[in-house]
């Protein structure tokens, strides 16, 4: 009933319609969102590969005039020429080693003309070998002449031949390093004769840079292809399987071909100088990982939005429900005897009314709940002069017994200080003005006047600490607390000890309690005999709820799981003949009654005076000693 009660309330109502128009708008919105950035995406990656495709291309096309212009120098220095021509026909060793010397310091010259050179190499129609290299100069492999490079380079009539991209130089095996190698044969410019052919390699770094920049995601791949298929110089590891480029398009001169009709986006576009095609590959799933990035910043924004959305129903239903919710608030505080508080709001006019009838309903109760508190009060009175009047008969009994031992005994010099003492105790307890409260520190007076008594009759078998501090003398509490505590604790736990006893009393402070601390090193008490003690406590307390009518529906005074610090929380007499009047409606015996000063007595005025979390404390263990604890506010 509640659940459905609180689906059908106001706020949740106009909170679900709020929302859901929001959630509809949301939604409609971020689909079209979706859809038009898709489209956007696709159209600029296109485009964005097509416009990296042709600079690629200009790019090698600037790269490649630059390799041209410098093969094309070496072809037309005469002086390079001449000294090939005469080094073939030189017998001279001298002047062999001169013209050797001369032709490596031309190449030299070249080499150090441009950064990207890493060898230069003519090989003469004789075979003769020069290079200029930056490592391993003069190491070349023996085994060139069955190459399919030197074929291509042999082959050719004085056009540039682009060999490609190598993973090491094609003449020097000591050379590891990836490089380009191109080349073209050399003539005689005058002759037109073929005297050898000429070859460099070169840095492939810039060829690699300007591929990578037709890349579009990390797994985009580029290729450089020639007419018959081969591939020239690629983005991909060799291990890589490569793609079959026969079935691919090859764009004309000058132009940009894009297919997205496979699983692939294909950008081609080719290179005019040395008649190659430039491949640009690219998965579509790389291009549906930018939509995936969009989709995760909308769901981002969507969640946002919704965020917002929840708290704007809920500011907008809240303020509309919120009189109504306050007013029901209200009503739980008076169910739980809350009367003073007041409902004010501003509202439709028939809320008001109703805030406005409830306002003096409550007031009404108030006023009749107050005059039965002060009723109570009075009759609460009555029953605190009814327990303190059962203290005094019985401790003044026990004094006069006690008096008529020593009279037999005729110690006459001790008799003057307990007459004394006793006297004091007598005006003391006899005072009932104030309602009978009093202070710790006349409680204390009280209990030392009883120890001089005590002190007499044991003749040093028990001797007293009082360690209190006085900023606690001050502390107000019920008349006849400490002394009923300290009789039970001399005639239950020390007096039956064979051996001198120690009494200690002290203050101490936890929680916002102040405890007084009466503990002595007596016989103490078994576990059963504890537990009989504290439910004769509780016993006691719940009889005086029944006799006032009502159920206390109070946490105990004798709360036994206060963090697992007060073991027990009853308190009171160290022996089971000194419970005789703890047990709260039991009647033990005539016998026993004369041995018990009431301890729950002494809890009940302490939990009248402060409530019932307040009272009596007790630890003890047998041959150990008991603890008995005074639990009140702090001041």
């Amino acid at each position: 009933m509640a659940r459905s009660r609180g689906r059908h309330s106001i706020y949740n109502r106009l909170f679900l319609l709020f929302l859901s128009c929001m959630m509809t708008l949301i939604v409609i919105v971020s689909v079209l969102y979706y859809r038009k950035t898709s489209d956007i995406i696709h159209t600029k990656i296109s485009d964005m590969a097509e416009k990296n495709i042709s600079q690629t291309v200009g790019l090698f096309d600037l790269l490649l005039e630059g390799y041209d212009s410098v093969t094309k120098s070496l072809n037309s220095n005469y002086e390079l020429l001449r000294l090939l021509e005469e080094r073939e026909k030189v017998t001279d060793p001298v002047l062999s080693v001169i013209n050797e010397r001369s032709i490596t310091n031309i190449l030299g010259a070249v080499y150090y003309s441009r950064d990207d050179i890493v060898g230069i190499h003519i090989i003469t129609s004789s075979g003769k070998l020069y290079n200029y290299e930056k490592r391993y100069a003069g190491v070349f492999d023996l085994n060139y002449k069955q190459t399919d490079w030197y074929a291509q380079l042999q082959a050719s009539t004085g056009e540039m031949v682009w060999l490609g991209l190598y993973n090491g130089s094609v003449i020097n095996s000591l050379q590891e390093e990836r490089v380009f190698v191109f080349g073209r044969a050399l003539y005689d410019l005058t002759t037109y004769k073929k005297i050898g052919i000429m070859f460099i390699e070169t840095n492939p770094k810039p060829i690699l840079a300007a591929l990578s920049n037709v890349t579009i995601s990390p797994n985009s791949q580029v290729y450089i292809v020639d007419r018959q298929d081969r591939i020239i110089a690629s983005t991909g590891s060799e291990e890589a399987a490569m793609p079959s480029f026969s079935g691919l398009p090859r764009p004309a001169q000058k132009e940009v071909v894009v297919d997205d009709g496979t699983d692939q986006l294909i950008v081609s576009a080719k290179a005019a100088l040395a008649d190659w095609t430039v491949f640009g590959l690219t998965p579509k799933a790389d291009i549906g990982s930018e939509l995936k990035d969009t989709r995760q910043y909308l769901l981002v924004v969507i969640a946002v939005l919704i965020g917002l959305s929840i708290a704007i129903a809920s500011l907008v239903s809240r303020t509309i429900a919120s009189p109504l919710k306050l007013l029901i608030r209200e009503m739980k505080q008076v169910e739980l005897g809350n009367f003073k508080g007041g409902v004010n709001v501003k509202s439709f006019d028939e809320i008001n009314s109703l805030v406005a009838s409830f306002n003096r309903m409550v007031h009404r109760m108030d006023e009749l709940i107050e005059g039965i508190t002060l009723a109570s009060i009075s009759e609460k009175n009555a029953e605190l002069q009814a327990l303190q009047s059962q203290v005094n008969p019985h401790f003044l009994y026990n004094t006069l017994d006690m008096i008529y031992w020593m009279l037999d005994e005729r110690e006459n010099d001790r008799l003057g200080r307990v007459i004394l003492a006793l006297s004091h105790m007598f005006r003391y307890s006899s005072d009932w003005q104030e309602a009978s409260r009093t202070t710790l520190r006349q409680e204390l007076d009280q209990m030392r006047h009883y120890m001089t008594i005590i002190e007499s009759r044991l003749e040093g078998r028990v001797s007293t600490e009082i360690q209190i501090e006085d900023r606690w003398l001050d502390a107000v509490m019920p008349k006849m607390t400490l002394q009923p505590i300290i009789e039970n604790a001399v005639k239950s736990g020390l007096e039956p000890l064979g051996r001198p006893g120690r009494l200690r009393v002290y203050t101490e402070v936890d929680a916002g309690e102040l405890r007084i601390v009466i503990e002595d090193d007596g016989v103490g008490m078994d576990e059963q005999t504890l537990a009989f003690l504290q439910q004769s406590l509780l016993g006691g307390r719940v009889a005086r709820a029944a006799g006032e009518g009502q159920a206390d529906t109070r946490a105990p005074a004798l709360a036994m799981t206060n963090g697992g610090r007060e073991a027990a929380a009853g308190i009171a007499d160290t022996g089971a003949t000194g419970l005789a009047t703890a047990g709260g409606g039991m009647q033990p015996g005539a016998a026993q009654r004369r041995k018990g000063i009431g301890l729950p007595n002494v809890h009940r005025r302490i939990a009248i005076m402060y409530g019932d979390q307040y009272g009596l404390r007790i630890d003890s263990k047998r041959g150990e000693g008991t603890t008995v604890i005074v639990v009140m506010p702090l001041p």
